[in-house]
């Protein structure tokens, strides 16, 4: 990737427009959380008070046009062949040029969060189409990986593709209400709920290896919900934002929704702490896999920062912000900055052990829009410059451009306040 220009670290200082520049933007701090509150931070226009809406929004656009719609060399999603529910499309993981879970549901909460009903609706139906187990142990869940044409490269099911498929779908159904069939979003994202929940309850124990995708007894997302991938984590999986939401709007299994919706709260409080036993008490640094005691599970490297593991600081910044139920938030986001503000590559590299030895001194987009997300946490301004890094960022082109490209997106929604919890 290219060298980004450097960019001075250093806290923003507050100025009043003049003339016909834009009012400055409301204070940092809303009254009450943003789920709660509905008021998102754009902290764009924090970092730089003569952005307007129109700016930020054009920039949005901007990722929408190249990864949406762009040409061979930009695109991720792809129109496919209809099915007897509609249109149908999908997100291709270019380098490998397969089709993954954790980008179909990427691309959905995307979708959602710019308003795209009808990209929503053909990515949604590809993959219930061709993604979902719909037979034996597994049914409900969604196969990790397919071929462009179907699925035929089926490996196991991943749980951070059915964790963001569920929470787009209720998004959907809290921003355009819910339709018919597979389009029932509501009904849709209490299947993949209760299958996620209940698992081992609906098999009548472990069948064939497919077991729940929170364990029962740690109460936390297992890595691989099949075997003894089942027996240990990923600390970038751990998305308490998300679970706060189902615990108000899960139906529940077989009728049982105040059981359900306290064990979703349960499960919330229980990735609060464990962001702080998973990070490392110096640098914040998360390892890829870890063990359900926060230790690094080290299997074949991901005992390391790696590319997992940019996403966990951006899941406890993003579940502050909506909800401000977990202060250390703010203390993990302070510590992981401090940390790669002393960094003086630029970019800086991308990846680490968790006590901060470099490893790779590649740098990655994917890495700095999670940075910029991190911002979210913090009491009081944003750094300036993880902020215009994030900002200095175009839409990725070429082989790579699937992983840190999303990323981006996502980073941008979020940093500019359009990332909400309908």
């Amino acid at each position: 990737m290219k060298a980004i220009p450097a960019v001075l670290f250093s806290l923003l200082t507050w100025t009043a427009g003049a003339g016909a520049q834009p009012a400055t933007p409301p204070p940092i701090a809303a009254s009450a959380p943003s789920a709660i509150s509905g008021h998102y931070r754009n902290v764009f226009r924090e970092w730089r008070p003569e952005l307007t809406e129109q700016a930020v929004n054009a920039r949005l656009d901007e990722y929408w046009r190249s990864l949406f719609e762009g040409g061979e060399d930009s695109r991720v999603y792809y129109p496919a062949p209809a099915t007897a529910n509609g249109p149908s499309a999908y997100i291709l993981d270019v380098g490998n040029q397969d089709v993954r879970s954790e980008g179909m549901s990427y691309g959905m909460m995307i979708a959602v969060q710019m308003n795209k009903k009808s990209a929503f609706d053909a990515l949604w139906n590809w993959a219930a189409t061709h993604m979902r187990y719909e037979s034996g142990p597994r049914r409900g869940y969604f196969r990790w990986q397919c071929k462009t044409t179907g699925c035929d490269q089926d490996a196991v099911p991943a749980s951070d593709g059915e964790e963001y498929m569920a929470t787009a779908l209720l998004m959907a159904a809290g921003r355009w209400g819910d339709g018919q069939g597979i389009y029932n979003y509501s009904a849709q994202a209490n299947a993949i709920l209760d299958a996620m929940l209940h698992k081992e309850d609906m098999n009548g124990g472990v069948v064939d290896g497919a077991r729940s995708m929170f364990s029962p007894k740690h109460q936390q997302v297992v890595f691989v919900p099949v075997g003894d991938a089942a027996d240990f984590s990923d600390p970038s999986y751990h998305l308490p934002a998300f679970y706060e939401l189902w615990a108000r709007r899960a139906a529940g299994w077989q009728g049982g929704q105040e059981r359900d919706r306290k064990q979703w709260a349960r499960i919330a409080e229980t990735s609060r702490r464990y962001f702080e036993i998973s990070s490392h008490p110096k640098t914040a640094l998360t390892p890829d896999y870890a063990e359900f005691d926060g230790r690094p599970r080290h299997l074949e490297g991901h005992g390391d920062f790696r590319y997992d593991a940019f996403r966990t600081a951006a899941n406890w910044s993003v579940d502050q912000a909506w909800w401000g139920k977990n202060p250390s938030a703010s203390v993990l986001s302070g510590r992981l900055l401090d940390f790669f503000s002393r960094q003086d590559q630029v970019p800086y590299p991308s990846l680490y052990s968790v006590d901060g030895t470099v490893i790779d001194r590649e740098g990655s987009p994917g890495l700095i829009s999670c940075n910029a997300v991190a911002t979210l946490a913090l009491n009081g301004p944003a750094p300036s410059r993880f902020i215009a890094d994030l900002w200095e960022l175009k839409p990725p082109t070429g082989k790579w451009r699937y992983y840190n490209g999303l990323l981006q997106f996502l980073g941008m929604l979020h940093v500019s306040g359009n990332f909400k919890a309908y």
